[in-house]
């Protein structure tokens, strides 16, 4: 029987005596250990494992041209007639989906069964109790999968999701003016002389306050060996050498105009749209930039190429992407949750997440040739995600993000110097869980 239940049986007594409600809350007290002894005790994680039945899967909206998701399903319920999957299909808005599940999990409503969590909250839901452990009985095969996704799933050395697709930032690059592409930042910083005889910026990113700049900036800090927080997830050790050279590059780059002026309000589409009409030579971004640049309306549709982003010695730490898929606490069917999350990660659900352009978490995926054939970007993603790091995983990221991109974007507007950005981070991620 759920806590849910209980609860509202409780508020529905209005007793006249002080007698009869000590009776009615014993009973209800009894019925409630009688119908949850089965279940090991009172925790959630220890309740409703050999639940079978229908589920509900939570996921924002499906973009996907091939709708993904929905294939997803339709695959799954032809196979499980008496454990139907229904979609409940989220806005596109990633702060209404957070809401949505936040609203869901601290009521603890068994309605949703398997959620999709976009990385950085899968340590928050699973610091407070709102996810399954995959442990155990519960325990999954991630040997066929990519070990950053898994790590994006893992908090405190437990497994609490499956991976579902994955994501990581591509440099592109020009192939007219730069024949190969740089490998490490020097070599990058170096080529910005050509951008200026064409009259053109030479790199940027995603460079405005929001969760585009902590991506750009974990990437360069993380690309030269810093970090944000420790294995607990909460300690900071960001104060480092490393990290003041990682951001030390992106201030000296915009400072001296090698990332142009502007790009300090770029956003994805703003950055998307400066490269696709000429005016970038170098452009961090997402594959998902790649069908915009290469479209008929790009005025660079044939003259550019992707890599792997750079690093100090070689391929950089891209800050990874994408979606885990993770069994609700309080859902009533988890025997049905688990064997969903299974067939997610399976070669025949990877291949329909992979044909819909959402990287897989399957190494096998990246060496398909008919997939390669539809997005030619795959080589240098698999070798981006290989190399990726998760966002600082941990349960306070909202945060510790904000942390990062304060004081970073106050460094690249010289309203601090590295020094003190870099201390200003230490000092938001150490107050980051009060």
């Amino acid at each position: 029987m759920a806590v849910k239940k209980v609860s509202s049986l409780r508020t529905s007594l209005v007793p006249k005596a002080a007698a009869i409600a000590a009776v009615s809350v014993a009973l209800l007290t009894a019925t409630f250990t009688s119908a949850c002894s089965s279940d090991s005790g009172g925790s959630p994680t220890s309740q409703n494992l050999t639940g079978r039945g229908p589920i509900t899967y939570v996921e924002g909206k499906d973009t996907t041209e091939t709708g993904a998701v929905k294939q997803l399903i339709e695959r799954w319920n032809a196979a499980h007639p008496d454990e139907q999957v229904t979609f409940k299909e989220q806005s596109n808005d990633a702060s209404q989906q957070y809401d949505d599940l936040v609203e869901h999990m601290r009521s603890k409503q068994s309605n949703y069964d398997v959620v999709a969590l976009d990385v950085p909250w899968t340590a928050e839901f699973a610091a407070k109790g709102w996810l399954q452990p995959l442990k155990d009985s519960f325990a999954i095969d991630t040997s066929a999968l990519l070990s950053p996704p898994v790590a994006s799933a893992t908090y405190n050395n437990t497994l609490y999701a499956a991976p579902r697709n994955t994501n990581g930032g591509l440099l592109f690059y020009r192939t007219d003016l730069v024949p190969n592409p740089p490998k490490t930042w020097t070599e990058l910083l170096d080529q910005c002389t050509i951008a200026k005889e064409q009259n053109i910026g030479c790199y940027a990113g995603q460079f405005a306050p929001y969760e585009g700049l902590t991506v750009n900036t974990a990437e360069v800090i993380n690309a030269y060996g810093g970090s944000f927080v420790g294995a607990d997830g909460k300690t900071p050790t960001v104060n480092s050498p490393q990290s003041r050279a990682g951001l030390k590059v992106l201030v000296d780059a915009y400072k001296n105009g090698d990332i142009p002026q502007e790009a300090i309000t770029f956003k994805e589409p703003e950055s998307s749209n400066a490269f696709a009409q000429g005016k970038l030579m170098f452009l961090r971004s997402w594959p998902s930039t790649y069908g915009d640049v290469g479209g008929e309306a790009s005025s660079v549709k044939d003259k550019f190429g992707v890599a792997p982003l750079p690093g100090e010695n070689g391929v950089g730490a891209s800050t990874l992407g994408g979606y885990n898929a993770a069994i609700s606490a309080f859902s009533k069917n988890k025997a049905t949750a688990l064997d969903f999350l299974r067939f997610l990660i399976s070669e025949d659900a990877q291949h329909i997440i992979a044909s819909g352009a959402l990287p897989s978490v399957r190494a096998s995926m990246y060496d398909d040739p008919a997939l390669i054939a539809k997005m030619p970007y795959l080589p240098a993603l698999k070798d981006s995600i290989a190399s990726a790091v998760p966002r600082p995983v941990t349960p306070f990221y909202p945060a510790v993000s904000k942390a990062i991109q304060d004081n970073a974007y106050a460094a690249l507007k010289q309203n601090k110097s590295v020094d003190d950005a870099i201390i200003g981070m230490q000092k938001g991620i150490e107050t980051a869980g009060s």
